[in-house]
């Protein structure tokens, strides 16, 4: 019997942040907030079917992304796909906001990376995205709410 890809299982990263839920929701939909720790989005809605792209890549590489918003729930949670333009493969990103006294915990959990596998791009590897998501969601967005508390 075959062992299921490594890929297989989502990567999730968790952070506790001096903030509450509504800080942390605007943080991540609104778009002039994400691009002070996120992306620089053109345009973002957080609404079921909105579509976004941005790039971003390695210096000498640009990678479109392709997202479109699936689920919100306001204060809650947020969940788009995640593709990338002329390549194989769609993934799923979800933000949930969990409420813990003043502050809040973010979970951010992206699965379905072993649908990328069918390109061999190194650039694709799971541990890219666990180097990218653990760069964003521990230290970013950390940083950007504890900036912007003070």
């Amino acid at each position: 019997m075959e062992q299921p890809s490594i890929n297989s299982e989502p990567i999730i990263k968790e952070v506790l942040l001096d903030a509450t839920p509504a800080k942390v929701w605007k943080a991540i939909t609104d778009k002039d907030e994400m691009k002070k720790w996120y992306f620089d989005l053109k345009e973002f809605k957080a609404v079921p079917g909105f579509e976004f792209e941005f790039e971003g890549g390695p210096e000498d590489r640009i990678y479109i992304h392709q997202c479109r918003i699936t689920e919100v729930i306001p204060l809650k949670k947020l969940a788009y796909s995640w593709s990338y333009k002329g390549y194989q493969g769609k993934t799923i990103v979800i933000f949930e906001l969990f409420e813990e006294g003043k502050r809040t915990r973010l979970k951010l959990t992206h699965q379905g990376l072993e649908s990328f596998e069918v390109n061999n791009n190194p650039d694709l590897d799971r541990k890219n995205f666990d180097a990218g998501w653990t760069q964003i969601i521990e230290t970013s967005i950390k940083d950007y709410i504890d900036k912007t508390a003070a």
